[in-house]
């Protein structure tokens, strides 16, 4: 299993005032945000080594007040360890095709956060009743993650437009220049992906 435990000391200090140094630990559980079994499992050994060293410092006179970390697949399971005082998720925001997949504890497809983030395609072709090809390919999408899921009805005809859940949303949101915020079916505002193209 692949974690990572940091403690870091941030030290700020005001003019005249005596520096403060407050500790943060942070835990990170990669790669074990899906299998819903591998999920509970890692994050219960993550938040016991977590609350150790908590409690190691504080026998040293070390006040750690906040243990962050935490992902979209796995806030849940932070959440009731008790040890966590912030979660850090991200994807959850969006929720993309990846963590659609994710069962919950009763094995339906979680429905913990809606999906919010649409890559809009074209029907470009249609060779049979039950497939469409779209002019959405790895320019537009990422792939990492699995393939995008069709968020509305197979369109009918050529020129249709569908709504593609993304199956990985951070290297899909770095191939573009803008997200385009709709409300209500109109567009509300632009918001411009100052990263885009940087390196994931």
């Amino acid at each position: 299993m692949t974690w990572l435990l940091r403690v870091r000391m941030l030290s700020f200090g005001f003019a005249g005032k005596p520096r403060t140094h407050i500790f943060v630990a942070r835990v990170r559980v990669w790669h074990i945000q899906h299998p819903i079994d591998e999920r509970r499992q890692a994050i219960a050994q993550a938040a016991d080594k977590a609350g150790r060293t908590r409690d190691l410092l504080a026998r040293r006179g070390i006040d750690c007040r906040t243990i962050t970390g935490a992902g979209t697949g796995t806030f849940e399971f932070e959440t009731a360890s008790g040890v966590y005082t912030e979660l850090q998720c991200g994807s959850y925001i969006f929720m993309d095709a990846d963590y659609g997949r994710n069962l919950d504890r009763d094995g339906a497809p979680t429905k913990a956060f809606e999906p919010s983030l649409f890559v809009w395609a074209t029907v470009m072709s249609r060779p049979t009743e039950d497939r469409a090809i779209v002019d959405a390919g790895l320019k537009a999408l990422a792939f990492d993650s699995g393939p995008s899921l069709v968020c509305d009805e197979l369109a009918a005809s050529l020129g249709d437009k569908v709504r593609l859940i993304p199956g990985h949303c951070d290297p899909t949101v770095n191939l573009y220049d803008w997200y385009v915020a709709i409300r209500g079916g109109r567009v509300e505002q632009l918001w411009p992906v100052t990263a885009r193209g940087a390196v994931y």
